[in-house]
């Protein structure tokens, strides 16, 4: 009984199938794959955002990273930025206080307490030679915890005392400790509680153009100071700033490193692993070496051959140190595709009809491996961003006032405890540029792999 097919039925299914399923190159096919991952496509955007940042970012907001802020140091994110403008300041004469000014209190503020200066008087104490000023940031509980020891006053008729060191708009207590004749400190002390006024001189604020009345301000006028989104650090420079021109100096050690050593990486590999043989095994001996050698060491070294004193930047010493002794990783990978790839029957065929050894390696072995080649230049992008971080952060890196992340970092950590926002700012951009690189080559690694294809 013969067969019989219907070519009618047969042309539908034919063309449905071509609709369905259309026919794609290996990049279409690892895009399809790669958007299908959420995770690899959120990290694709943050790294674009990322670029902006660090590319059009300075342009936007133009504040110089080096500009000190004096009237806004270690200020947090939303601090208030109100100031009243007084007169500029006058020298304070050695107060001659009397009991009837200083009332009942042993220890009184003379005038208002401003950011200018903070001026105190008490009461002498019989038997004293001198006294000792303690001011804090936290009420003291203890005689052992007064705060920082502002000066020792050595003459006991002198009942006074002007504060003008780093005066900030918060509340202090200041501690009066009377001497022996001997230095040592009598029992007993008197505390008091003030809180600061920010103020501005007259002149500063013409200067700046703070006010909001043609340029010209009045006496006793509110102003606002200059506005810093995320603060500014322990010099009062402004924290956005030093972000954006330290994430310039961070991502470019972090893809311009990994992009050279992994290109050397490839030419070194794709040499070994089509030679073979014995320059294989040598090639790969050295390669062996070179990972055997101390990065660390190398870069102290390539310091002291460049002459970088002490304080300068280390930028090129850290580039060439991680170009010179990165590459094996990429190469030992290269070799290992190169090694599979040339005994494939289109490269046998490409040999015989005369391709040389570098057209077979640059026209059909690279592209071939372009794909491990991509995870790894990304995977290498966050191991260069932590190893620039790590220098900077322990002095070997980029040198201050020159930002990095990791330098930022080492300035935080100083602060961390009264002004946080210095060391989380840079700690949270390391963290994220590191995450988000790692996931996306994660995603980069899925879409490629052709046998993560083999299911579908």
């Amino acid at each position: 009984m013969e067969a019989t097919y219907s070519f009618d039925r047969i042309e539908p299914l034919a063309r449905h199938l071509t609709r369905t399923r259309p026919s794609l190159s290996y990049w279409q096919d690892a895009w399809r794959r790669f958007k299908a991952n959420p995770r690899s496509i959120v990290s694709l955007y943050i790294v674009v955002a990322l670029g902006l940042f660090t590319l059009f970012g300075p342009w936007l907001w133009t504040i110089d990273p080096t500009a000190q802020d004096l009237d806004q140091i270690s200020a947090p994110p939303g601090a208030d930025r109100r100031a009243r403008v007084v007169e500029p300041y006058t020298r304070w004469i050695t107060p001659n206080v009397t009991l009837e000014a200083l009332s009942a209190n042993p220890l009184a503020v003379i005038g208002e307490p401003t950011t200018q200066a903070v001026r105190l008087a008490w009461h002498p104490v019989a038997g004293a030679s001198g006294y000792r000023v303690y001011r804090d940031i936290a009420e003291p509980n203890s005689p052992d915890a007064l705060g920082l020891p502002l000066t020792d006053i050595v003459n006991a008729a002198f009942t006074g005392f002007e504060d003008r060191l780093d005066l900030k708009a918060r509340t202090y207590h200041y501690t009066v400790v009377a001497l022996s004749a001997e230095g040592r400190e009598l029992e007993g002390f008197a505390t008091l509680t003030v809180p600061v006024t920010r103020v501005i001189t007259i002149n500063e604020a013409i200067e700046r153009e703070l006010s909001q009345e043609n340029g010209s301000a009045s006496i006793g006028d509110i102003v606002f100071l200059d506005f810093h989104p995320l603060g500014t650090d322990y010099l009062g420079r402004d924290m956005l700033a030093r972000l954006m021109h330290g994430a310039r100096v961070s991502l470019f050690i972090g893809i311009v490193a990994p992009f050279l050593y992994v290109m050397v990486g490839i030419v070194y590999g794709s040499i070994a692993g089509f030679a073979g043989g014995r320059w294989d095994q040598l090639l790969m001996r050295f390669a062996d070496f070179v990972v055997a050698l101390p990065f660390l060491l190398f870069m102290i070294l390539f310091k002291m051959v460049f002459n970088t004193e002490p304080g300068e930047s280390g930028v090129f010493a850290m580039l060439l140190a991680m170009i010179l002794l990165s590459w094996p990783a990429t190469a030992r990978l290269v070799r290992g595709q190169i090694l599979q790839i040339r005994e494939e029957a289109y490269i046998g065929a490409s040999r015989l009809l005369g391709g040389g050894t570098m057209y077979l390696i640059l026209r059909h072995m690279i592209p071939n491996t372009m794909g491990v080649i991509l995870v790894t230049l990304t995977f290498a992008v966050p191991g260069a961003i932590f190893t620039e971080a790590f220098l900077s952060f322990i002095g070997m890196g980029v040198a201050p006032p020159n930002p990095s992340w990791g330098s930022m970092c080492n300035e935080g950590i100083k602060t961390m405890l009264t002004a946080p926002h210095e060391l989380i700012f840079p700690a949270v951009l390391i963290s994220l540029t590191v995450l988000v690189f790692n996931l996306l080559g994660d995603g980069l690694r899925d879409a490629l792999d052709a046998r993560m294809r083999s299911g579908e």
